[in-house]
């Protein structure tokens, strides 16, 4: 300690001493030295001035790159708690966990512990994982800033590292007021994707500023040593008059994605997004209660009950349950209703799932019957195959960039399918086709989402799985692409397989395709309810117990279709159309 004193005053004595003489020599040369020590100091200043200026213009622009697209809500401001986000109670419920430590972070600390720093939110787009961000900042009262993971990157490499670490900064001060301080990242893929060893970046003017050292910033803020920034603490410690240990203030990091399996393992390690939360789509009692919430803020009449509304939109976010809700109030308002009624709300699905009404005047009654067959085929197919799920409309009316179609709605939540429930869904797809070859005798081309999707649904079946006669994935092998090529031959004797149990199907079924179709052709589309009356008319009785499937290439039986009492009916049928 005294040698590091001794230093600083030999120094400070060698740099007096270097003043001192040329203090003497321009002394005693006066005229001469005074006035080539003016001119020196004069361009010594204008170089100083210019270099001074190029450097503020540099910092000006920075300054103005460096600026954080980010929002701060301060507590109290939003007013979002636990009874506005509805539908995932257990979700709720860990989220309530995070708010107890840190509305505990002193008494946490004095009893050991550390407080989380990082919690990630996994889930699809609309679950409300920002929205559940802002609730917890809000139940906890700490201040809360909501920032994009894209927004950081910038054309100057650096500057996003800058953002970073001045939103950082900021939230470390605001967490010294109100004890802790939430940062929201909303699809922290965007910076946070495996590292490839790129170096960070392709240099100051070419691509995007950032890569992968846009990461290890983000990383490091992350998990910062115990620094105590502050000038006034620098100042006392250097003194010797501040002995205290610098403390980490308690910022949480809270991050949204959609595609977890792409972060880099650095951010997920503990320390940082050591917690994982998978926020999905709320189930049947879930959606109950977010229809309830929404629907309470609507006028609305009898026929709109929440649990009917949860029924029908299976696998819809709350964000999607908002939109519906919303829509519905705006058609029930144009056609000049106080209140929206379950048409209203029917309508704004299918507006939403398949797009406005778009008829084609134009088309000659030879393509609209060509498409009533088509679509008849698909719907007669989901009525008998799918036990699962209920048919839900078919048109013949155009929607988006297709001439018709015909819908199904599970009845119930499934979360997985059995072998027969695949090869069903195949037969449903190769139905247009087949009641196109018995009805109209031609092939048309409506048929290519149709075929592929009954190749995909196929190809999984065999390859993915292993309900085939093998158990070889392609999963393992590698890309969905060639493990199709690889199966080929035998996805085809599959699809065959199946075309010709449909094909027997729509030919037992003749009367209620024709009538199905003769209806279209009249009304433009048909609910499901009008689809069960007519079979209900046609043979007397409920929908049938749907068959069990099998595959006639990998089994010996094929399960009837139908009863054979109902054969001599429908050739009736079939001779009178």
């Amino acid at each position: 300690m005294r040698r590091y004193r001794w230093i600083k005053w030999r120094k400070f004595l060698l740099w007096l001493g270097i003043l001192a003489i040329l203090g003497l020599l321009l002394w005693v040369g006066r005229p001469t030295s005074f006035y080539i020590a003016y001119s020196v100091l004069s361009l010594a200043f204008q170089l100083l001035f210019a270099v001074v200026f190029i450097i503020i213009q540099f910092v000006a622009l920075f300054w103005f790159l460096a600026r954080g697209r980010t929002y701060w809500v301060l507590p109290g401001e939003t007013g979002a708690t636990w009874d506005d986000y509805r539908g995932n109670p257990e979700i709720v419920e860990n989220a309530k966990r995070i708010v107890l430590l840190l509305k505990g972070v002193k008494e946490f600390k004095e009893m050991g512990g550390e407080a989380i720093r990082g919690f990630l939110l996994c889930g699809p787009p609309g679950t409300g994982k920002s929205y559940l961000a802002q609730v917890i900042a809000n139940e906890a009262q700490v201040p809360f800033a909501y920032a994009s993971a894209p927004s950081f990157q910038n054309m100057f490499f650096g500057v996003g590292n800058l953002k970073v670490m001045r939103l950082y900064k900021k939230a470390r001060k605001l967490a010294k007021v109100y004890g802790a301080c939430i940062i929201f990242i909303d699809e922290i893929d965007a910076i946070g994707m495996k590292r490839q060893g790129d170096g960070g970046g392709m240099g100051m003017m070419f691509g995007m500023g950032g890569g992968s050292g846009l990461l290890n910033e983000l990383l490091l803020q992350m998990d910062p040593p115990n620094l105590d920034g502050s000038w006034i603490a620098k100042s006392l410690r250097s003194l010797g008059l501040r002995r205290k240990k610098a403390e980490r203030p308690a910022v949480l990091t809270v991050a949204a994605t959609n595609l977890p399996d792409v972060l880099d393992p650095a951010l997920l390690r503990p320390g940082r997004f050591d917690r994982q939360l998978w926020v999905d789509s709320p189930d049947y009692d879930g959606r109950i209660d977010v229809f309830q919430y929404y629907l309470k803020k609507v006028r609305h009449d009898r026929s709109l009950t929440p649990e009917k509304a949860a029924l029908d939109t299976i696998g819809y976010s709350p964000a999607q349950i908002k939109h519906i809700v919303n829509e519905s109030v705006v058609i029930a308002h144009q056609r000049g209703a106080q209140e929206a009624s379950y048409e209203d709300f029917r309508a704004a699905m299918e507006t939403y799932e398949w797009g406005l009404k778009q008829p084609l005047r134009s088309m000659s009654e030879d393509e609209k019957r060509n498409v009533a067959y088509h679509e008849a085929g698909h719907a007669v197919a989901q009525y008998l195959l799918k036990p699962h799920s209920r048919v839900w409309k078919v048109t013949i009316i155009r929607r988006g960039d297709a001439l018709g179609l015909a819908a199904t709605k599970p009845t119930t939540e499934r979360y997985n399918r059995s072998d027969s429930e695949i090869l069903g869904e195949i037969q449903v797809c190769l139905a247009a086709r087949a009641a196109e070859e018995e009805f109209l005798g031609k092939k048309l081309n409506g048929v290519t989402s149709d075929l592929q999707q009954a190749t995909q649904l196929a190809g999984a079946y065999l390859g993915m799985v292993g309900m085939g006669d093998e158990l070889f994935s392609w999963l393992a092998a590698g890309t969905r692409v060639d493990g199709l090529k690889a199966l080929r031959p035998k996805i085809n004797e599959l699809l065959k397989d199946q075309m010709q149990q449909v094909r027997q199907l729509v030919r037992e079924y003749a009367g209620f395709v024709h009538a199905i179709a003769e209806e279209l052709l009249l009304r433009g589309d048909l609910t499901g309810e009008e689809i069960e009356g007519i079979y209900e008319r046609l043979y007397g009785e409920t929908r049938p117990v749907p068959p069990v499937i099998k595959s006639g290439v990998f089994a010996d039986a094929v399960a009837e279709v139908a009863p054979a009492k109902m054969a001599e009916e429908d050739d009736d049928s079939k001779e009178s159309s």
